[in-house]
């Protein structure tokens, strides 16, 4: 069965109304996976159709309960039904609401609200069952790869193990708190009320904080100013060496990650091409930097 009538399937038995059809006209976003709004008995609601390959590489019944864990805590939007076998989900959709990425990013208020939605996360009671590695994940995405019989860019080992080398030797010491590690703008939604949510949990586990400050320092292309300001709503203080070095290196292990991942979807036929070469040739640009001027700023590393 498709995943499309799969949806549609999962819907029907989900409202017990054989008549409804999957409406994909109303395009909600997503990378990873595919969002819809449709209107269901007069209530919105955000359909999740997961992404081609993502079963290979998201432990979905994982998420689930770091699904739930978030919205125990009030960070996460209402999720109505979640299948852990397939990763179709089914969520209230926050009314009124925009995305970060539509609403400024860089915006002084906005990356306070960030800030403290992060650092709420950070410090959740309730730690989640799994660590989220990206080493781990980097090699899990390799060979999942292989399998699909592709191949990597000419210099990808060579700055891969420079990369490796480059933190073993600079990141000596972590912290491991519950994290979200997909930290994008289009992540975080923002009510009429000016409330701040945090959605998408299929990446999240046991981090490094400085993983999640570093993911939205990069996708949203914060320039010097900006990133000052969400450092000193965050942290309170300007960065301690360490944490400035942990940044710069987990904003060039995301690059290289995220390429290995728009990989996977290439290969499967999905349109993921143009956006690999752009993280890729990111990383490569922010390998020789940081080689040549290891005090450089971290917002030079944002540019592409």
């Amino acid at each position: 069965m498709r995943m499309e009538e799969l949806v549609q399937e999962k819907l029907r038995s989900t409202f017990k109304d054989e008549s409804i059809i999957f409406d994909k006209s109303r395009f909600a976003g997503g990378l990873t996976n595919y969002n819809y709004l449709m209107n269901i008995k007069g209530i919105e609601y955000i359909i999740r159709q997961p992404g081609g390959m993502t079963e290979q590489f998201i432990d979905r019944k994982i998420e689930r309960i770091n699904n739930s864990i978030a919205s125990e805590f009030g960070v996460n939007s209402d999720c109505f039904y979640f299948d852990e076998s397939t990763g179709i989900k089914i969520s209230l959709n926050i009314k009124n609401s925009q995305n970060m990425a539509q609403a400024n990013p860089c915006s002084p208020e906005n990356l306070a609200a960030v800030s403290s939605i992060m650092r709420k996360i950070h410090s959740f009671p309730k730690h989640f069952p799994n660590h989220f590695d990206w080493q781990l994940e980097l090699s899990k995405y390799e060979l999942i790869i292989k399998q699909l019989h592709g191949s990597f860019f000419f210099d990808y080992t060579t700055l891969k193990e420079q990369l490796v080398t480059i933190v073993q030797q600079n990141i000596k010491s972590t912290l491991l708190v519950p994290c979200h590690n997909d930290t994008v703008p289009e992540n975080f939604i923002i009510d009429d009320t000016g409330k701040t949510y945090l959605v998408d949990w299929e990446y999240s586990g046991m981090n490094d904080p400085c993983w999640d400050v570093a993911a939205y320092i990069l996708e949203s292309k914060l320039f010097d100013e900006a990133i000052q300001d969400l450092v000193q709503h965050y942290f309170g203080r300007a960065l301690t060496p360490i944490e400035e070095l942990k940044i710069k290196g987990f904003m060039m292990a995301q690059d290289l990650l995220w390429t290995a991942w728009a990989l996977i979807r290439h290969y499967n036929g999905d349109d993921f091409l143009e956006y690999c070469c752009f993280r890729y040739e990111r990383f490569r640009k922010n390998i020789k930097l940081i080689t040549k001027s290891p005090h450089c700023s971290i917002a030079s590393m944002v540019v592409g």
